[in-house]
């Protein structure tokens, strides 16, 4: 476990775009994982920088979702098909047959992530990550998942509801049950792991995480285990440890 410590979000998410710049300059063909939420967005902003002013090409870059909710269309404004291209796909030169994130209207959401999981089936070489302030979910890996579940249905805990229904214009009412997950199993086979935290919210949970107990009560803890683990972090998140 490497950590590394910046003074602010702006600075921790151009470190981590330079990483990924580079790991791309230097394998093309990267597979690539890829989060939502507030945290990566400075991120995929330095991302598509580099792309428009260095000519950093995604043109062979593969790029793979943790998730998505299940009953959203990926053009609703709340899908993590529509953030990912308002974010970044749409701004960068990846094409859209090498973007991959669950299919949230899929009419056997099961199958769906049968057919997800096989192709995480070969390692991501770089897995960008954040972690749920209140439960440590990582994904939607919600507490009691073991560390080698797959990709799956998973039913959302009432925390992870309440924490994401601001996003959704009639609140709690409207925020999804349900999502397709990739698995922990996936998550730890990827030959390098980004975790990325920021704001003293974070704090209490990183500590957790990365220096208690590892348990299934707090999937984030399974990461202690991964070979190649570089956790970015601002000083507020990393001001327990």
């Amino acid at each position: 476990m490497r950590i590394h410590i910046f003074n602010d979000p702006l600075e921790l998410a151009a470190a981590a775009a330079h990483e990924v710049a580079c790991a791309i300059r230097v394998q093309p063909l990267l597979r690539l994982g890829l989060p939502t939420g507030s945290t990566p967005i400075p991120l995929y902003a330095h991302l598509v920088q580099l792309h428009r002013e260095e000519g950093l090409s995604f043109q062979q870059v593969t790029a793979f979702n943790l998730d998505e909710y299940l009953g959203l269309a990926p053009d609703d404004p709340n899908s993590y098909s529509y953030f990912m291209a308002e974010h970044l796909f749409r701004h960068i030169d990846i094409p859209l047959a090498n973007t991959h994130i669950p299919h949230g209207l899929a009419a056997d959401p099961h199958a769906e992530a049968a057919r997800y999981d096989q192709l995480l089936q070969e390692p991501l070489d770089i897995l960008l990550l954040g972690i749920n302030a209140l439960n440590g979910h990582i994904g939607f890996n919600e507490p009691g998942s073991p560390w080698d579940s797959p990709c799956r249905v998973v039913e959302l805990t009432p925390e992870t509801r309440e924490s994401n229904a601001p996003h959704f214009p009639g609140g709690l009412a409207q925020t999804p049950t349900q999502a397709i997950t990739m698995g922990i199993a996936a998550i730890m086979q990827s030959r390098r792991v980004f975790l990325m935290a920021t704001g003293t919210g974070k704090a209490e949970i990183i500590q957790k995480a990365l220096h208690g107990p590892q348990v299934l009560a707090l999937p984030g803890s399974a990461l202690q285990s991964h070979p190649q683990l570089e956790v970015y972090l601002d000083k507020a998140a990393a001001s327990l440890l």
